[in-house]
């Protein structure tokens, strides 16, 4: 069966989509690149694998993939640990276990993964992003991991303070961030231009005007950048760390690319993700990027959403933005170098706020404690521990709860006077409530005989029934059987 080719209105929504695209994937591209650690041309190239290869790709028709804020903290801890080197090697293992997963159709697995583990998870990445990034809009070094920022966050301030330069930088990136903040409230005719774009334009603008003493993007140039990784980087493999990062970046980017398709599905009446097609496309992209040695892509929901709401009707438009990127990389690479870094860190400090569940966090307390509780531990201990560590605690609670709320079982006592005493226990009985159980039972007198009804349980685990079958045998004295449960038996 042949494809239909779009029409002409459609090309021309797609031609103008992919401009929209462009121009919020662009400063998002070398922002993320910069506060990875890397060169800020990775970060291109890694947007324009997303748009020519990935943007081919059948799964999802209009989300747009490239370098995500949500991987920043991860890639940087793997250049630091590991080296520049040891990315692309590190990337390229994580697209294959993709392109593995997606073969044996594990992608909608990843739509039982609990709501929030996720939200938590993004949240915990936003923590740490602000933390870190607060240090770059300041022209600062950061210390290190999640808990060394935040605790040096009083001393850059009194750093800040006393540095003109310093103040200088924070000056750009706070007002990089006001203007990201209230460029909506403006009217519709300015807000044609990109947010992203025109924030960082304004504060290249007001630098160069200014001469301010704030440090710029360094440029390399695109063909200087690209190495792809060499055999000896292929021993990074035997250390254990670095296996455990390739399982982070594989199941953290499946998870945000399939979890931005769900969410990019409820904002267009178009053809739905296949979800297993997809988990196969970003796989595909990331074995490129790693073979590149570029940073690693997700579908990305900021420049997705742009996308859909810029009137984009095939996957045209993405293939396009990936084209612009790959022009302006080849074009115009010197146009990176004015670009001052407090700018890009406060397009990331705002990225990484609206991470933060802040709105529906209050009434998820109020409806769902216990999920707001696995919400704010998954992000805690992803700022104490790290990304992977952090999301396994996180869904270990959430497995727990589960199970615990499945676990829930009623016990009715029913004592009749000079006859058997009756127990009646309904439910799930797991090894969960058996404190509950055996409190109850071991109340019970000894002396008279003790009827347990079991048929209203709709579960009874081993280590319940072993319980029960140990309290039987203590309860009954020699040469009597006071204990009735045939269910038991």
């Amino acid at each position: 069966m042949f494809r239909r080719t779009p029409s002409v209105p459609a090309l021309r929504a797609d031609f103008a989509a992919s401009l929209v695209v462009f121009l919020v994937a662009l400063p998002l591209c070398v922002g993320v690149a910069v506060a990875s650690g890397v060169p800020a041309e990775l970060g291109l190239v890694t947007g324009i694998v997303g748009g020519l290869l990935t943007g081919m790709l059948p799964g999802s028709s209009l989300q747009v993939s490239g370098p995500a804020a949500g991987l920043t903290v991860l890639v940087y801890e793997a250049v630091t640990e590991y080296g520049l080197p040891a990315l692309g090697v590190i990337v390229l293992a994580a697209g294959l276990l993709q392109l593995l997963m997606g073969a044996l159709r594990l992608g909608r697995l990843f739509r039982a993964i609990s709501v929030s583990v996720v939200q938590g998870m993004l949240a915990g990445i936003g923590l740490v992003l602000v933390a870190g990034q607060l240090y770059a809009a300041a022209g600062a070094k950061a210390p290190g991991n999640g808990p060394a920022n935040i605790a040096g966050l009083p001393g850059l301030v009194a750093d800040t303070a006393g540095s003109a330069a310093g103040r200088a930088s924070l000056a750009v990136g706070a007002g990089t961030v006001a203007v990201l903040v209230l460029w909506k409230r403006l009217p519709a005719r300015v807000r044609v231009v990109p947010a992203q774009l025109a924030a960082v334009a304004l504060a290249t603008l007001a630098v160069a005007t200014l001469d301010l003493p704030v440090g710029r993007v360094e440029v390399r140039g695109l063909l200087g950048v690209v190495q792809p990784p060499g055999t000896s980087a292929f021993d990074v493999l035997t250390e254990v760390g670095a296996l455990a990062t390739v399982v982070a970046f594989t199941l953290i980017a499946s998870a945000e690319s399939l979890f931005s398709a769900a969410a990019v599905d409820r904002l267009h009446d178009g053809r739905r993700t296949d979800y297993d097609r997809e988990l196969i496309a970003q796989g595909a992209g990331n074995t490129v990027c790693g073979l590149l040695g570029a940073l690693p892509m997700t579908a990305v929901i900021v420049r997705s959403a742009a996308n859909v709401q810029a009137g984009a009707r095939t996957k045209a438009s993405r293939v396009m933005h990936g084209g612009w990127l790959l022009l302006f990389a080849a074009l115009l690479p010197a146009a990176l170098g004015v670009i001052p870094l407090a700018a890009l860190a406060g397009v990331l400090v705002h990225a990484g706020t609206k991470l933060l569940p802040v709105s529906t966090l209050r009434p998820l307390w109020r409806s769902h404690r216990g999920e707001a509780v696995v919400l704010v531990a998954t992000a805690v201990a992803i700022v104490v521990t790290n990304m992977f560590e952090g999301v396994l605690i996180g869904l270990l609670l959430a497995v727990l709860k589960t199970a615990w709320e499945t676990s829930s079982v009623h016990l009715e006592v029913d004592d009749r006077p000079g006859g058997a005493v009756r127990v009646m226990i309904s439910g799930n009985a797991t090894f969960l409530r058996l404190p509950r159980i055996l409190d109850t039972l071991e109340a019970l007198p000894r002396d008279r005989a003790i009827e347990l009804d079991l048929a209203a349980l709709r579960h009874l685990d081993h280590a319940c029934r072993t319980a029960l079958q140990d309290w039987a045998g203590r309860h009954n004295t020699k040469g009597t059987d006071p204990v009735h449960a045939p269910a038991l038996h």
